[in-house]
């Protein structure tokens, strides 16, 4: 998948071809067969009411959510609970099972494209439906998007008046009007979308002119560069029960699907 990273360049985000995936699924399954049997624990007269499809199918979905999780760089397998959601914006039901930590740069394209093309289609069907909630963090890669930083300086003052998702997509619906202006520019650009939400525009001003978010947004990146996050959109989607799954750039609906009914599936055990 596309996505924006700190030297311009494209990442490739195919990790398993389907057909080498599913053989090494096919091989994982013998080779716990075969473990078993020399354990002395295979059972020689397995009927149909023994194994099921069914069970055949849980094993398969749980190998799966393994090896997604062992995507993750070295670091974060050790001990992938540590991935944080900080004290970041929260779209969805704070008491939902699954988390999906979000690092984006508002001036990247290809975050823009996830959060016109892809959320809504996350929103409809796990978002609200009370199945994940999405936590936003900071990535701005500042040396191709000079903008970058003061848009998300922008979206903390916003949410310091508690519209931050409105000024949040605000920002990504109309990035083309504001993306390849000079920064004083821009700057003036989102005094005007803070008036358009009906932000008190006073105390929007002084929030953004002091840089009173600087530190949050440069806390969000160290922990993005920490948990390896090197270009954006990047997301982690999980729980501390099941740990982590990595997705990076913008992905296609289905592979966040894929990867949430597995997790939702694996809480229902």
């Amino acid at each position: 998948m596309e996505s924006d990273d700190i030297s311009e360049k494209k990442e490739d985000e195919i990790h398993v071809k389907k057909s080498s995936f599913n053989g090494l699924i096919i091989g994982l399954i013998a080779a716990v067969g075969v473990a078993a049997f020399f354990a002395g624990s295979y059972v020689s007269d397995l009927d149909s009411n023994q194994i099921t499809q069914k069970d055949l199918s849980d094993a398969m979905a749980k190998l799966e959510l393994k090896m997604l999780q062992n995507q993750l760089p070295s670091s974060q397998q050790k001990q992938p609970a540590k991935i944080s959601a900080d004290d970041d914006p929260v779209r969805g039901n704070d008491d939902a099972p699954i988390t999906i930590i979000e690092f984006s740069d508002f001036q990247c394209p290809f975050c823009a494209r996830f959060h016109i093309q892809t959320l809504p289609l996350l929103l409809e069907n796990y978002i609200d439906a009370g199945k994940a909630k999405l936590v936003y963090r900071d990535f701005p890669i500042q040396g191709i998007h000079p903008n970058a930083i003061p848009a998300a300086a922008a979206a903390e003052c916003a949410d310091e008046q508690g519209k931050y998702w409105e000024y949040h997509d605000k920002l990504f619906e109309n990035q083309n009007q504001w993306n390849q202006l000079e920064t004083p520019d821009a700057v003036a650009v989102f005094g005007q979308y803070a008036k358009e939400i009906e932000l008190n525009q006073e105390q929007f001003d002084v929030c953004l002119n002091t840089g009173k978010y600087i530190d949050e947004i440069r806390k969000d990146l160290d922990d993005g560069r920490e948990y390896g996050v090197s270009g954006t959109p990047g997301f982690f989607i999980g729980n501390e029960e099941l740990g982590f799954v990595e997705l990076k750039g913008a992905q296609p609906f289905e592979n966040f699907q894929k990867v949430l009914d597995l997790q939702l599936n694996a809480l229902k055990k």
